[in-house]
């Protein structure tokens, strides 16, 4: 699987790595399919498959579709000896609305108060954020997107097929971290349709009027194996 390739020294430490292995194996054992994703050397990222070109974050196994699993045991073989980025498969046990902090933001805050009213609980699921500032929000698997989002740059659905980096996965900005994390939540997903709502409001109340242009590269899109 690796081959003859072997990835430079990373930055993280034993204690990293052990940490990253307990993490994933906690939410292997919650039932959400887990990947290894490529280690972090320095400002890039390697997978030590041969003629690999991409130095982002991404899946460290080529057919991680098919090996992203919730057994915790073989969870932690993966990180037995290296410090893996901890990926999680969507479209399984959730799906993960991907938005731009400030929307992500505004969503998070509205959904508070709501959370005592006729929709308790239903809005309130685990949140991560990337130090790039990209809100990800966990909900139940199996709703398409409204078209209000759908036709809306700002925001990814990641279902079947993609992933998200979890925490406390380090990537060269810094450390993918929870705004809500899962045990806050009793490990529930929000409702996703009632998320959307939110994230509808947000675009209409705080999305600016004149944008930064969005160039193809920066686009969001979902993550797929490479």
């Amino acid at each position: 699987m690796w081959g003859r390739v072997r990835p430079p020294t990373v930055r993280l430490s034993q204690l990293d790595r052990v940490r990253l292995r307990r993490v994933a194996v906690r939410y292997a054992g919650h039932g959400w399919d887990v990947t290894p994703g490529a280690c972090l050397a320095r400002h890039r990222f390697v997978c030590g498959r041969a003629g690999c070109p991409t130095t982002g974050c991404h899946p460290a196994l080529e057919q991680w579709e098919q090996t992203a699993t919730a057994d915790p045991a073989r969870v932690a073989t993966w990180w037995g000896i290296r410090p893996h980025a901890i990926l999680l498969a969507t479209g399984r046990a959730f799906d993960v609305l991907e938005v731009p902090a400030y929307v992500g933001r505004y969503a998070l805050e509205q959904a508070r108060p709501r959370l005592y009213g006729a929709v308790s609980g239903q809005v309130r699921g685990p949140v991560a954020i990337t130090p790039g500032g990209r809100w990800m929000f966990l909900v139940r698997s199996g709703e398409p997107l409204r078209p209000e989002l759908d036709n809306s740059l700002y925001v990814v659905r990641h279902g079947p097929g993609s992933w998200i980096p979890a925490p406390p996965t380090r990537l060269p900005e810094g450390t993918v971290r929870w705004a809500v994390s899962p045990e806050a939540t009793r490990w529930r997903l929000a409702d996703p349709y009632c998320v959307q709502e939110l994230l509808v409001e947000a675009l209409e109340v705080v999305t600016p009027a004149l944008p930064t242009p969005l160039f193809p590269a920066q686009l969001p899109a979902p993550r797929r194996g490479y």
